[in-house]
């Protein structure tokens, strides 16, 4: 799922189902699940909701490292985006989860997602100085676009802040 979520949005979408079915069957999936399969990634990429984390000018597989030094002496991150798009004012980070069921709320999005989320948001802010980090997640089955609101994700950081410091030293 995640190498076709990566590689079919720089294919003719005409084409993309006959790519799909040949990797598939390359990568010895069950015959009987391929169709499938298919059909949700195609409606993933062809969900207008995903537009931007599709388009041309969106890449995958993004490499990110950047300082948090408000984090702590010497805190880094070093991470690889699934999916980044850049526009005039705004980046947008996805990244592609196959939780099934998906959560249906921020509360419910599993503590590492929401903490990688998190600090890949951070670390775009440094890179992206001047535009608004918005993040999400590709639930696969449905599929859903998760947006993370800011709100939920300085919470997390207030969060590994609070882990990483825990008397507040700033150590």
């Amino acid at each position: 799922m995640h190498a076709l979520l990566a590689h079919l949005p720089n294919i003719d979408p005409a084409r993309r189902p006959a790519r799909a079915q040949s990797y598939l069957k390359a990568q010895k999936f069950p015959s009987e699940d391929i169709n499938a399969l298919i059909t949700e990634i195609i409606a993933v990429l062809d969900d207008p909701v995903f537009a931007s984390a599709f388009a041309p000018q969106s890449r995958s597989e993004v490499a990110i490292v950047a300082d948090l030094p408000e984090l702590g002496r010497g805190a880094r991150v070093n991470g690889r985006i699934d999916r980044l798009s850049e526009a005039d004012d705004e980046i947008l980070i996805v990244d592609y989860k196959t939780n099934r069921p998906p959560p249906k709320t921020e509360a419910e999005v599993p503590q590492l997602y929401a903490t990688q989320m998190s600090l890949y948001r951070a670390a775009a802010a440094k890179i992206f100085p001047n535009k608004r980090i918005v993040c999400g997640l590709v639930w696969t089955e449905g599929p859903t676009l998760m947006k993370l609101s800011n709100e939920f994700l300085d919470s997390q950081m207030r969060q590994i802040r609070a882990r990483l410091d825990p008397e507040g030293r700033r150590s």
